[in-house]
């Protein structure tokens, strides 16, 4: 049941794995929890993060909130991530315990590229059940869709179908980052969007998904918004400020908009 998957696999083993997700630490197989912070106010739009080291890199749910605040639409998140791991493996981890305390407007579910057909029919079948979860619980299932590795852009596609079905499945929320992703390199192909492992986001890559997130769940607009940001956890994210306007385009694009 559980199938954590280590970065020195190679590559073919890797696309094959239904986790599809990686650390680049063999050893790294602690969850990367994010809890919501102290103080909320009542009625505060709160979102629980459920992924892998593809969300954890970054901070990618803390970038979301400072978006958020920046926006005039605060939204408080949490978050339950484990290196190289799938939604099966969340299942047998009991997040969905997590799910069922209830109080989440939105569960943001990620699992890895997900381009093959094996894992295709992982992550529209476990979207399913963590759907059913979140319903009970009163909160909106949202697909947070990523990217395959550097080494397969031919790809893209293929992940692009197999989030979009599983939101279809359950009538979610499709946060497209994978898509806005090409729709930047369109306007920039110099923008370097992935990390040093060809795999993982950069600073970059994460704010563009962040993006792409808040407009997706919000539906308010991401165009204006500022690239320098600070966490809550203290860290600044300083995107060039020639840089942000185009990432941003790609998030409407991406969002149809």
């Amino acid at each position: 049941m559980f199938k954590m998957l280590n970065w020195c696999g190679s590559l073919a083993l890797f696309a094959l794995s239904t986790a599809a997700s990686c650390s680049g630490d063999p050893s790294a197989t602690k969850p990367g929890t994010v809890p919501l912070p102290s103080g909320l106010p009542p009625g505060a739009d709160r979102a629980l993060f459920v992924g892998n080291s593809l969300t954890q890199a970054n901070e990618l749910p803390l970038i979301v909130e400072a978006v958020a605040a920046a926006g005039g639409r605060p939204l408080f998140v949490e978050s339950i991530t484990h290196a190289g791991v799938s939604l099966e493996d969340h299942w047998g981890l009991g997040t969905q315990d997590r799910i069922s305390a209830g109080g989440w407007r939105w569960v943001v579910l990620q699992q890895g590229p997900s381009s093959l057909l094996e894992s295709r029919v992982s992550l529209r079948e476990w979207t399913r059940r963590f759907d059913t979860v979140i319903r009970q619980a009163g909160g909106i299932t949202a697909l947070y869709m990523v990217w395959p590795e550097s080494s397969r852009r031919n790809a893209f596609p293929d992940v692009s179908l197999s989030y979009r079905l599983a939101a279809q499945d359950v009538v979610g929320i499709l946060l497209p980052a994978g898509d806005a992703w090409l729709a930047a390199w369109q306007l920039d192909p110099s923008l370097s969007l992935y990390g040093p492992d060809g795999f993982h986001p950069s600073v970059t890559g994460s704010y563009l998904a962040a993006l792409t997130i808040y407009g997706g769940l919000t539906g308010n607009s991401t165009l204006g918004l500022p690239g320098r940001l600070r966490l809550r956890s203290g860290t600044a994210v300083d995107i060039d400020p020639a840089v942000a306007p185009r990432l941003q385009a790609a998030a409407e694009k991406a969002l149809g908009r």
